[in-house]
């Protein structure tokens, strides 16, 4: 019997993954059931549950791969850039990005076990946002009156508050000028008046 490629078990892990994230995304983590998940990915629970151990491995993958995707983002254009596909929805999966951030948000507030296994994987996007102000910095386009590390905190705090302005239904075109101004806030001065 033929093993199957490694190119095949990836596309088939994609294919979960990608049809996990709308579910969860349109359904929430206590609503998307198997079945929904079959509906969704076009699967069956063998197929699915062959590839991750049970849902809490699923969405803790899922959870994962936006984190990943997102300090990609991060490395290359800053965490407000991160805020700006959310706001646009013209990054890969913004829109599913932030059905995933508001489900993992929710379980970290109510799921300690989650919040557990969570801890180390949240550590990725802040270190990307540290590498990313610090190379800034060297590049003489950071402020250097504070440190990064509270800058990071500051613009990590913002990414949560522009979570939950979308989750509560708010507009988004009212985020841009916050956004920039934010950006502002983070970048040198070289002709500060008294």
């Amino acid at each position: 019997m033929p093993r199957v490629s490694q190119d095949h078990l990836d596309a088939r892990r994609r294919q979960i993954l990608d049809g996990a994230r709308v579910c969860f995304a349109r359904h929430g983590y206590e609503g998307a059931t198997v079945r929904r998940l079959e509906e969704i990915i076009g699967l069956s629970r063998g197929a699915i549950f062959h590839h991750f151990k049970d849902k809490e491995s699923l969405f803790l993958a899922l959870a994962e791969d936006d984190a990943a995707r997102m300090a990609e983002v991060v490395a290359e254009q800053g965490l407000v850039q991160v805020m700006r596909d959310l706001l646009a929805g013209d990054s890969e999966h913004p829109a599913d990005w932030l059905g995933t951030r508001l489900e993992v948000s929710r379980r970290l507030r109510t799921d300690p076990e989650f919040r557990e296994r969570w801890a180390e994987r949240s550590r990725q996007l802040t270190t990307a946002t540290r590498r990313r102000l610090l190379r800034k910095r060297e590049a003489g386009q950071l402020r250097d009156d504070i440190d990064v590390v509270i800058l990071t905190s500051f613009l990590e705090l913002v990414l949560e508050g522009v979570v939950s302005h979308l989750a509560m239904g708010l507009p988004a075109d009212d985020l841009e000028p916050v956004l920039d101004l934010v950006e502002e806030t983070t970048r040198k001065h070289h002709h500060r008046g008294a």
